[in-house]
């Protein structure tokens, strides 16, 4: 059996929280020993209690009920609030869609109005934007006046290498006829 000694060591252990599942074991094994020292006796209950606590079943208390309302609660709210948020969203969408079918609508019916009441202001008026419209293209064109002065410059180059990309075609040409010649047939033979 084991010493008091040692029981003392690993009681100390014990209430520091330091035993091993092994060590509290052999703590329970010798307290329900009935061979317990004298002075460790009042240990004796403070164990049994303890491995009878271990032995007994965990039941259902009321802290499982109330958790168990709580989780129903929170599920029941949340299903309200998903079920209020789609039907509010489902009347805003609907209501959305009503409003701008009836001003699409209001737009259709509208008449074209004339905005000249003078047909000479109406000439003056689109002479006017076409003058605009017309500066700003002009605009436009000088801008694309520095790639012309970059297709000149491209000229010389593109003259010196004329006679390579033809003996380049010349050869690709000789290729093909050479793949499609029936003569190539009669020199497997």
């Amino acid at each position: 059996m084991m010493k008091t000694q040692e029981i003392l060591r690993l009681l100390q252990r014990y209430f520091d929280g330091e035993t091993t599942e092994a060590e509290e074991q052999q703590l329970y094994a010798y307290f329900q020993s009935g061979e317990v020292a004298e002075e460790l006796a009042e240990y004796t209950e403070f164990f049994g209690g303890i491995a009878e606590l271990s032995n007994v079943e965990d039941d259902a208390t009321i802290e499982d009920d109330v958790m168990d309302y709580i989780l129903e609660s929170e599920h029941r709210d949340k299903t309200k609030y998903l079920t209020m948020w789609k039907t509010v969203t489902g009347i805003a969408a609907s209501i959305i869609i009503v409003l701008g079918g009836f001003l699409f609508y209001q737009e259709q019916q509208k008449p074209y109005d004339d905005t000249f009441d003078n047909p000479e202001e109406a000439y003056a008026y689109a002479a006017k934007t076409l003058q605009f419209v017309g500066s700003k293209y002009n605009e436009g064109l000088a801008h694309l006046s520095d790639f012309e002065k970059l297709r000149k410059g491209n000229e010389p180059i593109k003259k010196a290498t004329e006679p390579v990309v033809e003996f380049y075609e010349g050869i690709r040409k000789i290729e093909t006829t050479e793949a499609s010649s029936p003569l190539q047939d009669l020199d497997s033979l």
